[in-house]
């Protein structure tokens, strides 16, 4: 089967699912960063790790007020990316530190809309990145990336702001590793 790479990227208010809130969701198709997708959700609770919400900037008594409702905003992502894969492709997950996000995601698709699209794996980039240079684990930050990349987006902590830079940056690797 054909695969459809779709970069995600999150923004959250901690760092587990179900204790904490998935505040932000920013998704693009790989090969053509200019189908996207962008979601702000209502957070599920208070919880609240200061340093995740000072590095998002986010606010979650501004998204209580202009957030979707989760269940809405997870349809919404599942359509698009049914969308994204009508022409037969598998929805593949890919992210920078894809376990993260994916578990995220996977937990409001599972809560909210009853089954996850993109199944039950993601495609990590620093992963890929350490496979195709050989460089160590420490080596796969996305600063470490981008130095050696020298891609011309750079990360933001905005979810489709990031999606679309880690997108460039799973472009520049797989370059590498079919050389």
């Amino acid at each position: 089967m054909r695969e459809k790479y779709i970069s995600v990227d999150i923004e959250s208010s901690g760092p587990i699912p179900g204790e904490y809130s998935l505040l932000t969701i920013g998704a693009c198709l790989v090969d053509d960063d200019s189908t996207t997708f962008a979601a702000s959700l209502k957070p599920l609770n208070r919880n609240a790790v200061p340093e995740a919400m000072s590095v998002s900037g986010l606010s979650l008594d501004e998204l209580e007020r202009t957030g979707q409702p989760p269940a809405e905003a997870m349809a919404a992502f599942g359509e698009w990316i049914a969308q994204a894969t009508q022409d037969g492709t598998k929805a593949v997950f890919v992210g920078l530190n894809a376990p993260f996000d994916w578990s995220f995601v996977n937990y409001y698709f599972h809560r909210f809309v009853g089954d996850n699209p993109f199944g039950f794996t993601a495609l990590d980039i620093k992963a890929l990145y350490m496979g195709a240079t050989g460089c160590t684990w420490d080596q796969t930050g996305s600063s470490k990336i981008a130095k050696r990349l020298s891609p011309k987006r750079t990360g933001t902590h905005d979810a489709l702001e990031d999606a679309l830079y880690q997108a460039e940056l799973f472009r520049l690797t797989r370059s590498i590793s079919s050389r």
